[in-house]
């Protein structure tokens, strides 16, 4: 964060994150653990949600303990663009960071959710996913990577913490990963909890063709998923061994719809709507199941309150437990745009009902060839089928060109959305006000997926240079120490030597007083979508 010569916006979160370290310390602390254990690639096929199929044993029992939330949405079906909305609390579109593999800048009053709980003294850990549209930078986390042992490398045991532990296990390309590895998966799930994938074919999505292919596919990402909740078990059971499980937030979610043709990069439900799982004992009340809509974006803020920090002005999600809930919004919005080497331009709105999209891209099959995505063995057979004309039904809906401009789907009595009603005259007044709902939500966040994409990047790295942010000064008077950096947005980092080693990088946000035994300090700045400036460093000298 800019020091006193930044901009007053910059200097304005500086000043109100140390008076929120000061409370913290002030506390106590008895300020609540956070724990998020995020998965990948999955749509709710939980047993909780009422999958027959389903084994999930330890994520059930954390829906028993807990609260279920039976609408959860990601804004899009693709992982890293969601996590950009996620880190910051914003829409993709509001930042630009809806093209999938982009590396953008955020605006400069934005900071990674984290960043914000760790300068008000949480403990903040990923293990390991920082796929975010832009790389993660120094100030965010206290650990990150997989060679950590999460909350248990606090120095201070009273420490509130914050981690995140992310599982690929169930990701999309899992589903396909030969049979050595899931002879591996069927291992260390057990034999008796290998799916038929005869059994399972009465689950398959009814727009994808029922041949062996995909019948394997749908057994795997099943079995896949039972391997998950196991691990999730395991993360369990280590809150439970220190003593921690009671005064823990612990938050289940994944990251967007199944990994399954149709469901990873689209926004249909198969593609966003996601299961969300919290428990907070004595807070949140067991059993209980909400019917009301929700977003991954409602997840900042929410973290953000229960820790006791104002929420930035900026994010877009709302509060969904605490004393300070919003408001259930009348709709969520969901956009689709360049997903890996194909471009589209989708745009749309749900409520708890009804589902509008709104297409741009008219000329393009929404079949388009993705060169990962058609790995998938159930994805080749659907392409066969359909250049033999062996397709049936709603099957057929996602081979049409060209698209219809607009789709309206009653998603209670045709979950798939495989029946358009967008035409129909009986729904001309829910069309149109949806229609409308939806291009509000784009004015309002000032959706740059309007906008081409190289214009975007240009404006936000001219000639294709990701800049740099500038080196930190360093002041040291009387053993206190200030740091100070010119660049707007910029977050300062340092370690103090003492001794032969050196410290691990902290956060800075005041100026505060060097450790007796230090001789010397570095510090280097950074900001999210720039490269962080060269270190300085320098001998603390006292009077």
């Amino acid at each position: 964060m800019n020091g006193a010569n930044g901009s007053p916006l910059t200097r304005a979160v500086l000043g109100s994150l140390a008076i929120l370290i000061a409370t913290s310390l002030a506390w106590g602390d008895d300020r609540p653990n956070i724990v998020w254990i995020s998965c990948e690639d999955i749509s709710p096929n939980l047993g909780c949600y009422g999958d027959p199929h389903a084994i999930t044993p330890n994520l059930d029992r954390l829906a028993r303990q807990g609260v279920r939330f039976e609408r959860a949405f990601t804004p899009a079906g693709v992982c890293a663009v969601v996590r950009s909305g996620v880190i910051t609390g914003l829409y993709p579109p509001a930042i630009g960071s809806q093209h999938m593999r982009s590396r953008i800048i955020p605006p400069p009053n934005v900071r990674a959710f984290a960043e914000i709980l760790r300068a008000a003294g949480y403990f903040t850990t990923n293990r390991s996913k920082t796929d975010y549209q832009f790389e993660s930078t120094e100030s965010i986390w206290d650990r990150q990577g997989n060679k950590h042992t999460d909350w248990r490398e606090r120095r201070d045991p009273d420490q509130p913490f914050f981690s995140v532990i992310n599982f690929t296990v169930s990701h999309e390309s899992q589903i396909r990963h030969g049979d050595k590895r899931h002879a591996e998966v069927i291992a260390e799930i057990g034999e008796e909890n290998r799916r038929d994938p005869v059994k399972v074919a009465d689950t398959i999505p009814e727009y994808l063709p029922n041949t062996a292919a995909t019948r394997e596919n749908w057994a795997w990402y099943h079995d896949n998923i039972t391997l998950m909740d196991k691990m999730a078990g395991e993360v369990l059971d280590r809150l439970e061994q220190d003593s921690l499980s009671d005064n823990t937030l612990v938050v289940f979610w994944s990251d967007h719809g199944m990994g399954m043709p149709r469901g990873k990069r689209w926004i249909y439900d198969s593609g966003t709507l996601v299961p969300m799982i919290m428990r907070w004992p004595d807070k949140l009340k067991a059993g209980t199941v909400r019917e009301d809509l929700v977003s991954v974006l409602d997840l900042p803020p929410t973290m953000l309150e229960v820790a006791g920090i104002e929420v930035p002005r900026y994010m877009q999600g709302r509060v969904l437990i605490g004393d300070s809930v919003g408001e259930e919004p009348s709709y969520l919005f969901f956009h689709r745009d360049r997903m890996d080497e194909a471009f589209e331009l989708q745009r749309a709105a749900r409520d708890r009902r009804w589902k509008y999209i709104r297409n741009y891209e008219l000329h393009t099959p929404y079949s388009q060839h993705i060169d990962y995505m058609d790995m998938m063995p159930a994805m080749q057979d659907w392409r066969r089928m359909a250049a033999a004309d062996r397709l049936v039904g709603g099957q057929k809906n996602w081979f049409i060109t060209p698209k219809p401009i607009e789709e309206l789907y009653d998603t209670a009595n045709d979950p798939w959305e495989l029946n358009n009603l967008a035409s129909r005259p009986q729904y001309t007044e829910r069309l149109n006000r949806m229609r409308r709902a939806t291009e509000s939500w784009q004015q309002s966040i000032g959706d740059s997926g309007m906008v081409p994409e190289a214009v975007l990047m240009e404006e936000m790295k001219p000639g294709g240079e990701t800049p740099e942010t500038q080196s930190p000064t360093i002041a040291v008077s009387g053993g206190m120490i200030s740091l100070d950096c010119v660049s707007d947005g910029a977050s300062i980092v340092f370690q103090t030597q003492q001794g032969d080693s050196w410290s691990d990088w902290m956060l800075y946000n005041k100026s505060f007083e060097a450790p007796e035994t230090a001789s010397r300090l570095r510090a280097k700045a950074c900001r999210l979508g720039f490269r962080s400036s060269p270190v300085v460093e320098q001998a603390i000298e006292r009077k």
